[in-house]
């Protein structure tokens, strides 16, 4: 059995300064028609609060340095998964990368349009457990603001997108297929909230990691074929025009077996707001 894998941009591409390349865990072949997993073309215009974590300087510039995923939440507040800012996939402190930025505003990574904001802080979940996952999230603030339109609402306890048989959606331009093909443009895929019971079943304490309900939320298909992947880490999953998930990780990328993983937003809007 593989170990669970955290969805941040790895082993497509050369770090540079210093940063180690973590190579891709080899997960079975989805049916896709592109990323996130199972997913579709999608408009940032539409989608506004959805943004690219960049460094150029250690993912270098094919891909605009995009490495995470985030969505905006405040005028200059990005949430992200903690993860995404660790030394294992920065290569350092977060405070060593200089132009760590968030791109808004760009559907195609390759293209000119939006803005690259540089980030001026981060605040990263004292209570994350790099060990299980849980509280996968930090807040980036911003040097510049963005539009008030732009901002996604958080959802709260008792949010009915929680609920088992809820339809999300999934944002991100990471890997499409589970093999390191990783996409430019930004894609979406509609995936279901799933009940904690069958994620505790899919992911009960062994190898491949704990479920805990009381900080993560799963959501996929029962036949597989749609979910989040690598380079998706640390952006949204949304129901009902409201923020309810992080992507945070998973077991392979599409699996019928193996829900996606998300941060749940709900417990944590205090840290949010601190």
């Amino acid at each position: 059995m593989r170990r669970p894998i955290a969805r941040f941009l790895a082993g497509a591409l050369t770090l540079a300064a210093g940063a180690a390349a973590i190579p891709l865990a080899q997960a079975p072949r989805a049916a896709a028609d592109g990323v996130v997993i199972g997913g579709k073309a999608a408009k940032v215009a539409d989608s506004p609060w959805v943004v690219a974590l960049s460094s150029r300087d250690r993912f270098g510039g094919t891909r605009a340095g995009q490495f995470c995923g985030g969505v905006i939440v405040g005028p200059t507040k990005v949430l992200t998964a903690a993860h995404c800012l660790g030394s294992q996939v920065l290569g350092g402190p977060v405070e060593s990368v200089r132009d760590l930025r968030v791109i808004t505003g760009r559907t195609e990574l390759r293209a000119a349009e939006g803005r690259e904001i540089a980030v001026r802080g981060a605040r990263v979940n004292p209570a994350y457990d790099a060990v299980t996952n849980a509280g996968d999230l930090a807040v980036l603030e911003l040097g510049e603001a963005v539009p008030a339109d732009h901002v996604l609402p958080l959802a709260a306890a008792g949010d009915p997108g929680y609920a088992a048989g809820s339809g999300a959606s999934v944002y991100g331009w990471g890997d499409t297929t589970g093999f390191g093909d990783y996409a430019y443009g930004l894609r979406v895929s509609e995936v279901t909230v799933l009940a904690d019971a069958v994620c505790r079943e899919a992911y009960p304490g062994d190898a491949d990691g704990r479920y805990l309900e009381d900080s993560m939320v799963c959501a996929g298909d029962a036949a597989g074929g749609k979910d989040a992947c690598q380079g998706d880490s640390g952006g949204p999953l949304v129901a009902g025009g409201r923020l309810i998930g992080l992507v945070s990780w998973g077991r392979g990328c599409g699996r019928a077996d193996s829900p996606g993983v998300y941060t749940k937003i709900a417990p944590l809007t205090g840290f949010v707001a601190g």
